[in-house]
């Protein structure tokens, strides 16, 4: 009986031990492939989180996100607005490659084209399993929303949370001469299906603590496999509101309840990955689209002394706040001050993972120099403004920033709007101008006549992209740009 017992111990021992190791090789297998969150908020501005001079709310959890990583001070959208720069985000591609721009209305007859690789379909193909919440933008009918993009799930809009027919003043809109009246209902999807519309302001306000319920909800469910979790948060873009756990709590007016909100969202996604046990093999970004919509005064953020806002290639409209955020990898309370964008989010994340790049050409490079402080790194030495439907607005080569002319809009002509309701704009005949963005951030003083270096010098950059991805300002076709699609099959 006593050798059996021993046989029968160690068997079991061999057992348990097969299972251990099972289990170590497979968190060692994990470990290779980092969990990525991207937080990509709407309409918020280089200086709303407190971190970035924000105020004079408290964003507590978003600073501790800053303290325990890295806050990146020269991180440039895709481009201003909104359906251009998540284009830019999820393809890794300048928009207008892809023959994306500016931010599709709900009857826009152009799509993402289904065939770009997006970092979800990218992952897929290693093993993640991919969710989305919140805002797409990206097409405005089934099936170009994103469950057809490579994301396994999806919850949220499919467009901007204004493009409903409610009046600015939070009633539905009845007059048909104006232009919310021609907006359909706004619908809450899961996947291609609508679960419920957005109606009132009191809806618009329940969509933060939708969205954190289900992104928890996402992490808990996934936290013994890869995945990619895109949150793409509707506020801070009007109409802004809050839930009734933080309306009039910040006494410093509703952008600042909605702020608080925010950055108690994010502090809900960073304790379930603590509580998970996952937060040191997850990496989490978090960022903006675009600048704020400076028109809408007290419900629109700030620029930290930046240029102009959103809709605009001045760096107000395209300069953002980035965090990134991985324990144990990224280093604690540092900074990056080197040039990098949205645009880089896709190659970077393909080499953490171990995915192919899309097998067409992208325009992002690999960051993860930046994230670890490689000596010496430098990854992008270049960027090119872009706005409107191809228009090359300017240039920019480490501090230096060639502002090519151009029409467009400014927000300093008109008072801006209050309490929801917006200002007005102006357009204007930007001149040729050279800028010094490491002692002029504001692009206040040109400097071209002291450095025509400089200018010829970014001058054969711009023209390098035109001869690429084309300039209609120049009326220059791009050689290496790609179709969108087109949801009614015409042009």
């Amino acid at each position: 009986m006593k050798p059996i017992f021993l046989n029968s111990l160690l068997a079991m021992f061999l057992l348990v031990s097969n299972v251990n190791y099972g289990q170590r090789a497979k968190n060692e297998a994990a470990g290779k492939q980092p969990n990525v969150i991207i937080i990509l908020m709407d309409d918020m501005g280089y200086g709303d989180p407190e971190c970035y001079n924000g105020g004079p709310y408290h964003t507590p959890q978003i600073n501790k996100l800053a303290a325990e990583g890295m806050r990146f001070t020269n991180f440039y959208a895709a481009q201003a607005t909104c359906t251009a720069s998540r284009c830019g985000l999820l393809t890794g591609c300048y928009p207008n490659r892809l023959g994306i721009s500016g931010a599709f209305m709900p009857w826009e007859n152009r799509a993402l084209n289904p065939e770009e690789e997006t970092i979800a379909s990218m992952l897929k193909k290693v093993g993640y399993h991919t969710g989305m919440v919140g805002k797409w933008h990206l097409g405005g009918k089934a099936p170009y929303w994103p469950i057809h993009y490579g994301f396994d799930e999806f919850l949220g809009l499919p467009y901007s949370n204004d493009m409903w027919p409610v009046g600015y003043n939070g009633k539905p809109m009845t007059d048909s001469t104006k232009p919310q009246f021609k907006y359909p209902p706004l619908p809450l999807l899961e996947g291609d299906s609508p679960i419920k519309y957005i109606q009132t302001l009191e809806d618009q306000g329940e969509l933060t603590g939708i969205y954190t319920k289900r992104a928890c909800k996402f992490i808990k469910e996934n936290k013994n496999r890869p995945f990619f979790l895109y949150l793409a948060p509707s506020m801070v873009h009007v109409p802004i509101y809050a839930s009734p756990a933080f309306l009039g709590k910040s006494g410093k007016g509703l952008f600042a309840d909605v702020m608080m909100e925010v950055d108690w969202s994010i502090g809900e996604i960073m304790r379930t990955l603590k509580e998970r046990g996952i937060d040191q093999n997850t990496l989490v970004v978090f960022t903006s689209d675009n600048g704020p919509w400076l028109t809408f005064g007290n419900h629109a953020g700030n620029t930290a002394g930046l240029r102009e806002g959103k809709g605009t290639s001045w760096d107000g409209g395209q300069k953002e706040p980035c965090i990134m955020h991985w324990t144990g990898k990224i280093p604690s309370g540092t900074v990056c001050n080197n040039l990098s964008s949205t645009i880089d989010l896709l190659p970077t994340i393909a080499k953490l993972a171990g995915a192919p790049l899309p097998k067409n050409k992208i325009d992002g490079v690999d960051i993860q120099s930046l994230l670890f402080q490689q000596p010496d790194a430098n990854p992008r030495e270049e960027f090119v403004y872009y706005y409107g439907r191809n228009n090359l607005e300017g240039v920019r080569k480490g501090y230096w920033k060639l502002v090519l002319p151009h029409k467009g809009q400014t927000y300093k002509t008109y008072m801006p709007g209050k309490d929801g309701f917006p200002g007005g704009y102006a357009d204007m005949n930007v001149p040729e101008a050279l800028y010094d963005l490491a002692h002029d951030p504001g692009e206040t003083h040109d400097v071209q006549n002291a450095h025509p270096e400089i200018v010829k010098e970014l001058e054969e950059i711009a023209e390098k992209y035109r001869k690429s991805l084309g300039d209609d300002l120049t009326k220059t076709t791009g050689s290496e740009v790609r179709e969108p699609a087109y949801i009614n099959k015409t042009k």
